[in-house]
């Protein structure tokens, strides 16, 4: 049997592991502060519905990665404190996020998040880790789709210049 061969939650954390999970957990902390905020400026029913699901996801993510730290010895970043319920109608409208200004803020953030998943999975050596940040990938992945989804619906989407027509290239 070769070295880390045996059950993964008995091998070691290499410094990578650590680092990527340390960050990406501050970082998570970061986006559901960042989620309950916005749940208190938008106006869209679902956008609430989405911004919601991801809060509790973002939960289990973080409560999953927290435990593995702590197994392995090793301090949490600090947890911003939950943001206070806020009714949309005592935020001044100058100073509110508009429901399009947060789906696109969403989904810059979810495609932060699989690339600091794919960075995670690809250093790491333990296998329980890659396979927490796959699961944790495809929430992102999903959550990514239903947002592009919703701005579509809601027309909030406003697209790069599209492409149309190709140049015609010489023959070679």
């Amino acid at each position: 049997m070769g070295i880390l061969s045996g059950n993964p939650k008995d091998e070691p954390l290499h410094y990578g592991e650590v680092f990527g999970m340390w960050t990406y957990l501050f970082t998570a902390k970061a986006m559901m502060a960042n989620c309950q905020t916005f749940l208190n400026h938008a106006g869209d029913k679902d956008l609430k519905a989405l911004l919601e699901d991801m809060i509790q996801t973002q939960k289990k993510e973080i409560a999953q990665v927290e435990e593995l730290l702590k197994a392995n010895g090793v301090a949490l970043p600090p947890t911003p404190p939950d943001r206070p319920k806020a009714a949309l109608e005592n935020i001044p409208v100058g100073a509110r996020f508009n429901d399009n200004e947060i789906a696109t803020a969403l989904g810059s953030e979810l495609a932060a998040g699989l690339v600091a998943c794919s960075q995670i999975i690809g250093q790491s050596v333990r296998e329980d880790v890659p396979a927490m940040f796959m699961d944790f990938h495809t929430n992102k992945a999903q959550f990514g789709l239903r947002t592009l989804r919703l701005t579509k619906e809601k027309g909030w989407l406003i697209p790069p210049p599209l492409h149309l027509k190709a140049p015609e290239l010489a023959p070679v």
